[in-house]
């Protein structure tokens, strides 16, 4: 899908909704049928699909670890690209020597390809495809299947286990790093943000509601904190997050945070996408669509303001103690 600038009056865009939008040569945005979905979804808050990259490994070893962390062991059963549906201790070491990866590990380090400070090449990408709490397990398995198999089939090896442990059902998605065909997947953010868009498609032609925009769009902030180390924060046992929150709290304690380059360009991004969501607004009122021009304003009014992760750390930890004080009031009622 090609991309897609939504501007006004200027060549600067001002909001990139990745849409099916077009200007017309007078100037004016017009607005596409699937335009306006994407707006009504976004604007009504539609649960957002997530599709994120887990790691991957560079060993057959470290292959054979992450297939034995899906599937628990051998205890759920793993998907393939060929159909099958495997369960049980050795499967997973069974599955990489049918995916040859010992042969591309051993290609992977061969003289002409060891270069000074280059990482050891992927043999399998890990990914996971993820709706929020209350999404049926079924479909979202469904769609998995059938998002696999448009992007992979014939190409990459690929294998994929349902969990239905946590809050909200998820798929982990193993893909063989090079295809049959001897191409190599490199997965950028335009390769996720292309296979958000079509995991939500598969999901909505299941009956559940689904989207795929910009964290920016939407207007959130991204957390500057990697996987590992909010998963250790929310246990309470990341070191890497406590030092850097007494530093942070030595410094609310003598001064304000103060501007940063990191906060000024937050504020540029959410100045664009406000200009971005008026614009489409504009354009709806133009078209007689007035209620569905109120509803974007009203979703612009409800964005919280863009913060940096050092203000979203701040914000916890004034939050500690109140969070606390509800604990313990909750503990005296009992």
């Amino acid at each position: 899908m090609p991309r897609t600038l939504v501007s006004v009056g200027s060549e600067i865009p001002l909001l990139d909704l990745r849409s099916f939008g077009r200007r017309g040569p007078d100037g004016r945005l017009h607005l596409s049928p699937a335009f306006l979905e994407q707006i009504v979804r976004t604007a009504s808050r539609v649960p957002e699909v997530m599709v994120k990259v887990s790691g991957g490994a560079n060993s057959t070893r470290g292959a054979i670890a992450h297939l034995k962390y899906i599937d628990r062991q051998g205890k759920l059963e793993i998907e393939t690209d060929e159909g099958q549906r495997l369960e049980g201790k050795g499967i997973e070491a069974a599955l990489v020597a049918d995916w040859d990866l010992e042969a591309l590990r051993a290609n992977a380090r061969g003289p002409y390809r060891r270069t000074a400070g280059r990482r050891p090449v992927k043999l399998v990408h890990n990914v996971i495809l993820s709706m929020p709490k209350g999404t049926s397990p079924e479909k979202l398995l469904s769609a998995s299947r059938d998002f696999t198999r448009e992007q992979f089939a014939l190409k990459h090896r690929y294998a994929l286990v349902l969990h239905t442990d946590h809050e909200h059902p998820h798929v982990h998605l193993v893909i063989k790093a090079v295809s049959e065909q001897g191409e190599r997947l490199n997965i950028r953010k335009a390769t996720l943000r292309e296979w958000r868009g079509q995991f939500a498609q598969h999901l909505r032609a299941r009956g559940v509601a689904a989207n795929a925009t910009e964290r920016a769009v939407r207007g959130q902030s991204r957390s500057g904190f990697k996987d590992g180390i909010h998963r250790a924060w929310l246990r309470g046992d990341s070191r890497h997050l406590r030092d850097r929150a007494e530093r942070l709290a030595r410094k609310l304690g003598t001064e304000d945070l103060g501007p940063t380059p990191g906060k000024a360009r937050l504020l540029e991004t959410r100045r664009e996408v406000i200009a971005g969501w008026h614009a489409a607004a504009d354009a709806l009122l133009q078209a007689g669509q007035g209620r569905l021009a109120e509803k974007i304003w009203g979703f612009i009014g409800a964005m919280s303001p863009p913060r940096t992760t050092d203000e979203q750390l701040a914000a916890k930890l004034e939050e500690r103690p109140r969070t606390r004080e509800r604990a313990r009031q909750e503990e005296r009622k009992r």
